[in-house]
């Protein structure tokens, strides 16, 4: 599998530098329609390159999403419809296998982990849902974007912190343990305090309707991340119930049999009230992958006596498939405003993300805390759930247009967020504070 790996490492830089020169003279000898398929393969190999390497692998999901969204921008209808079906429909299902994976990442004791260190939290809530909305909408407004863009600027900015977070924190010296806490905090209120946000401040856009989007959260992030906090026990409890292959079987048998009993016959909504409902589609993507967990669990690690950690190599690259489809079905969706305000999008996207990377560190340094809890807050603060904030554009608001930012911040956030954790990773905080209070000399 290495060997194989290295000659695709090889391949790749040697197609690259082909790629762009082509691009190039086409381009020169206005050719522009042509180049399309060589910008697309430019990017894939570099992806593919970057892949291979020690110090650029950090960097290959965001190219891979130039590529996705090379492809989508030249060719649009490649991710419109596939035999009819409208690609759009799969946007909610892979942002809640999305949710699944972090689930899978938490427990229990990461939620309760508050209770030992509330300070630095309240601090990393208090600034992610004040700095971002509001720089959100600042921005929105100097830059004069259309309503529904408008409406997805302050959108990302009312959304919690992502999981990307927490391995940027972690490459950065920071203090991991506060990192996973602060997101799965902001997470567990993002049903209420993102719709309050968004009414508050988008309603001067586009309409909002604080229920619909509480339960569109709740169907779409909530259910799934619990789903997957089920999964966690399932995978890497040491009691000896989880390793018996019979009771894994039943676990993912019982949950795929209650998965279909809903598809069959259950009502499409859970509950309702008023004009908004809680969906089912949830609840059975998250039954449907504990299943698929457990029964996997039991081929791998009970039949097999395969690795225990397969779950963490799969996730990230299921995980970034499903970030740069859902990208690529949004870019396609809204290429012709994406023409006009992309630029101007760019520019607010790396404007908003600095602002928050900013005031979230010397914020935190003004709060007394420690400098590993510092860059903690500067990455929960600076980087938010950009796939949340695409499945409410397209799902809760129905706009594209407001998708696109999201959409466009999402893989800039990656960029400078690996970017700085590089650069913080080459400054070592000399003595840490643990979530204990002791300190912990660093290496």
């Amino acid at each position: 599998m290495r060997k194989v790996a290295r000659i695709v490492h090889k391949f790749a830089i040697f197609i690259s530098p082909i790629c762009l020169l082509t691009t190039v003279v086409l381009l020169v000898l206005g050719y522009r329609a042509e180049t399309g398929p060589f910008v697309i393969a430019l990017f894939a190999s570099l992806a593919l390159y970057f892949m291979g390497h020690s110090f650029l692998k950090s960097f290959a999901f965001t190219v891979w999403v130039f590529a996705f969204v090379a492809v989508s921008m030249i060719y649009p209808r490649a991710f419109m419809t596939w035999f009819g079906f409208n690609l759009g429909i799969l946007i909610v299902p892979l942002i809640q296998i999305i949710m699944f994976g972090m689930g899978t990442t938490l427990s229990v004791s990461d939620f309760g982990r508050v209770f030992k260190m509330p300070w630095p939290v309240f601090i990393g809530f208090v600034l992610q849902f004040s700095v971002m909305p509001l720089t959100g909408l600042a921005l929105a407004k100097i830059f004069g974007f259309e309503a529904e863009i408008a409406a997805g600027v302050v959108l990302i900015g009312s959304c919690p912190g992502g999981v990307a977070s927490n391995l940027m924190t972690y490459l950065a010296g920071g203090n991991v343990a506060l990192s996973v806490t602060m997101t799965a905090c902001s997470t567990l209120v993002s049903p209420l305090m993102t719709p309050f946000l968004m009414d508050k401040l988008a309603g001067q856009f586009i309409e909002i309707n604080f229920l619909n989007m509480m339960f569109g959260i709740i169907n779409m992030v909530i259910v799934p991340i619990v789903a997957g906090l089920i999964a966690n026990r399932i995978l890497y409890s040491r009691h000896k119930v989880f390793q018996r292959g019979g009771v894994l079987a039943l676990i993912g048998a019982a949950s795929v049999l209650l998965a279909a009993g809903m598809i069959l016959w259950a009502p499409s909504a859970v509950f309702t009230y008023g004009d908004a409902s809680l969906q089912k589609d949830g609840f059975i993507v998250g039954l449907l992958l504990i299943g698929v967990v457990a029964l996997a669990k039991l081929v791998i690690s009970v039949w097999l006596k395969g690795p225990e950690n397969w779950m963490n190599k799969a996730l990230p690259i299921v995980s970034m498939a499903g970030i740069c489809f859902i990208i690529a079905i949004i870019t396609a969706r809204s290429r012709d405003d994406l023409m006009t305000v992309g630029l101007y999008l760019i520019a607010a996207s790396i404007i908003h993300n600095f602002i928050g990377y900013i005031l979230g560190y010397w914020s935190a340094r003004a709060a007394r805390l420690d400098e590993s809890s510092c860059r903690t807050v500067a990455f929960e603060v600076g980087m938010q759930n950009g796939g949340m904030a695409s499945g409410l554009a397209m799902n809760v608001l129905k706009s594209a247009p407001a998708a696109l930012a999201p959409a466009i911040f999402g893989p800039w956030m990656n960029v400078s967020g690996s970017v700085l954790a590089t650069w913080w990773h080459r400054k070592p905080v000399s003595a840490k504070i643990t979530e204990k209070g002791g300190k912990n000399e660093s290496t």
